[in-house]
């Protein structure tokens, strides 16, 4: 009986200890499919936040690289991933162009204090001839530094104007009003304003501009300086003798404008800086340096509001050319008559 309780003992033993390990296993199993399952939700979460954090580090300047899974959220987390994702690509996009409105601004500062120091110091100095000599100049010489002086205010008060107007349209705060208009009488109005001081130089103002044209679609204000831009810097930069074309026609669903001239041409390598802000290419005319070099940076930021480049073309010694084309207007949709007006028209007759 002994032994038997013995062995009945041990065998409860054994029992007793196999139930406690088959307990331990199911609660570590139990432990690792929880902690498996609290990873598995805030993993998510955990990803989010890392993005976050290195968004935060990055100054706000880096989009995060989050991926969100395609078409509607699937819970909550997927909401606040995108919502993340939305809001960190508006903030980087504000930045940006905060950051590119102070870099213009400082710019603006800076050519101003640079470039209009010249023309200030002559008036200056004119005036202040003027003042400390006046009782011993001559009544010519006298109008002569008057003129003068007015010539260089007057160069400095467009050179201001130019200053501000190519600044707004670098920061696109220039309100675009499209509407179609007539390119050849816009063209033709232009042309009239240079043919003063074109004859007065010697230079033929030509034209090739057909009636038959379509309309086109742009703020007509814009592209009145455009060509008021192009066709003052091509009368400046022809000699006498020479030729300012204008010419207008059709190219596939656009209107393509060429404004050329018969000037000294522009080298090769200094094509690509002529739509600097006061850059002027060297040897190009004799009355290039009344210009102050901003007509054809503010043509071409204004082409660039209408989704148009400003291309040029130049052979030292032969000319130059300007190209670019305009967008067709719309043929505008006839109005149906409402039904009401029909019948009424009906029963008067």
């Amino acid at each position: 009986e002994e032994y038997t309780s013995a062995l009945r003992l041990v065998g409860q033993s054994r029992t007793l200890r196999s139930s406690a390990w088959g307990v331990g296993l199911l609660i570590a199993l139990a432990l690792g499919a929880a902690l498996l399952i609290v990873h598995w939700l805030t993993r998510r979460l955990t990803r989010l936040a890392e993005e976050m954090d290195a968004f935060r580090e990055s100054d706000f300047s880096q989009t995060p690289g989050l991926t969100c899974p395609a078409g509607p959220p699937g819970d909550e987390i997927d909401t606040l991933g995108l919502t993340f994702r939305d809001m960190s690509r508006r903030i980087v996009e504000q930045i940006g162009r905060l950051r590119e409105v102070d870099r213009l601004r400082r710019e603006l500062v800076a050519n101003v204090s640079h470039d209009l120091r010249t023309p200030m110091a002559s008036i200056h100095g004119y005036l202040e001839t003027l003042l400390l000599k006046d009782s011993a100049l001559a009544p010519g010489d006298r109008r002569r530094y008057l003129e003068v002086a007015l010539k260089h205010s007057e160069g400095l008060r467009t050179m201001v104007s130019e200053l501000f107007d190519l600044a707004k349209l670098e920061a696109r705060e220039v309100e675009v009003r499209f509407e179609p208009f007539s390119l050849c009488e816009l063209g033709q109005d232009v042309l009239q304003r240079f043919e003063l001081p074109a004859t007065d130089k010697g230079v033929d103002l030509h034209r090739e501009l057909s009636s038959s044209l379509p309309m086109v679609t742009a703020d007509i204000r814009l592209i009145e300086r455009v060509l008021v831009n192009l066709i003052d810097n091509a009368v400046r930069h022809t000699s006498e003798g020479g030729r300012v074309s204008l010419v207008c026609h059709l190219d596939g669903e656009a209107v393509l404008v060429q404004v050329t001239d018969t000037g000294p041409g522009i080298p090769a390598l200094e094509l690509s800086r002529i739509f600097e802000r006061f850059y002027q290419a060297r040897g190009t005319g004799a009355d290039a340096e009344e210009g102050a070099g901003l007509g054809l940076a503010i043509a071409k930021r204004i082409l660039e509001l209408h989704d148009s480049v400003l291309s040029v073309r130049s052979v030292p010694g032969e000319g130059t050319s300007f190209v670019f084309t305009l967008r067709i207007a719309e043929p505008a949709q006839p109005r149906e008559l409402p039904q009401a007006s029909v019948l009424t028209e009906k029963a008067a007759g």
